[in-house]
């Protein structure tokens, strides 16, 4: 077991140290989640969920809020920005966290590292310790800014969300081997808040493993990006409850034309139920994508502790 596998299956303990009481969403007024990387995809979950909550959100890519954040929420409106990062040294997101604070905005920072740039950016913070060996790609960390992002929204995780991830992550680990052999090209498929995180699956699985990856809204898929299908796919659905019937025919359509499905709360070639309300799943789910990445990245000879052309930082100089 390498360092970025003991990452991912010791991260559940650091889950239920996470403290943020007094941060709380601020009523009628538009929120700007910003992030770059992982922390934009756990962004678009985090902004979904606070819409689903009846806080109007969206998430914006770090340099994208700040060169052209009338694109993203009208001139007219003053939105709070939710700022992620887990070094709080990403040049974009402390160039954004800046530019908001110098407009009149607040912020508010989410991060697990104290003193960094964006800590002393933000108005208000919380911060969590990630895994010691966590290095380029991120894991744990990920998990905890979606933790955090999640009660932020007013979803309640608790340890019995910490329970039911871990179950998961240990009743999917004896099928991942078999679901990824032989395949080469892989699709995550999410609705709602899902969506962000299928689509951090897609990027820890391609930066892991160097594979060709896509995320897609489950119907949207047969919307083109199906034709792609063959022997060679496998197809992971993170399933919403909401919608368990329709998602359950793409499987079952994709399945026909030679891929493998792993179902995560549905039908699949494996099926792997899910435990706790509909509002946590995103968070349930998402430490099975990063041991998914690092089996694909083992099946293919590659070290997850150095991604080709990553670093654990960016910064733009």
């Amino acid at each position: 077991m390498n360092a970025t596998e003991r990452g991912i299956r010791e991260q559940f303990p650091l889950w239920d140290q996470v403290d943020m009481d007094h941060v709380r969403p601020r009523a009628g007024q538009v929120h700007a989640v910003v992030g770059c990387g992982t922390s934009v995809h756990i962004a678009d979950s985090i902004a979904a969920t606070l819409n689903a909550r009846g806080v109007l959100a969206r998430a914006v890519p770090g340099n994208e809020w700040t060169r052209r954040r009338d694109d993203y929420v009208p001139a007219a409106m003053m939105p709070h920005v939710v700022a992620l990062s887990r070094s709080g040294e990403s040049t974009e997101t402390v160039a954004a966290a800046r530019a908001s604070r110098a407009a009149g905005m607040t912020v508010t920072a989410f991060s697990c590292a104290p003193g960094s740039a964006l800590c002393h950016t933000a108005d208000e913070l919380v911060v969590a310790d990630t895994h010691p060996e966590e290095g380029i790609v991120m894991t744990a960390s990920a998990s905890l800014m979606l933790l955090m992002g999640l009660r932020y929204a007013g979803v309640t995780v608790g340890p019995e969300t910490t329970r039911a991830a871990e179950a998961l992550l240990n009743a999917a680990d004896p099928h991942l081997k078999s679901v990824i052999e032989g395949r080469s090209h892989f699709v995550f498929l999410g609705a709602g808040a899902l969506y962000g995180v299928a689509r951090e699956g897609a990027l820890k699985l391609q930066e892991m493993s160097l594979s060709q990856t896509e995320a897609h809204h489950p119907l949207e898929y047969r919307h083109g990006p199906v034709s792609l299908i063959d022997e060679r796919s496998c197809v992971i659905v993170l399933y919403h409850p909401d919608t368990i019937a329709e998602e359950a025919l793409v499987a079952r359509e994709v399945m026909a034309k030679g891929a493998r499905v792993l179902g995560l709360g549905g039908p699949g070639t494996v099926e792997l139920p899910i435990a706790g309300p509909a509002d946590v799943r995103p968070l349930v789910c998402l430490p099975v994508l990063q041991l998914l990445g690092e089996y694909v990245a083992r099946m293919r000879g590659l070290d997850t502790l150095a991604p080709r052309h990553l670093t654990k930082v960016v910064t733009i100089g």
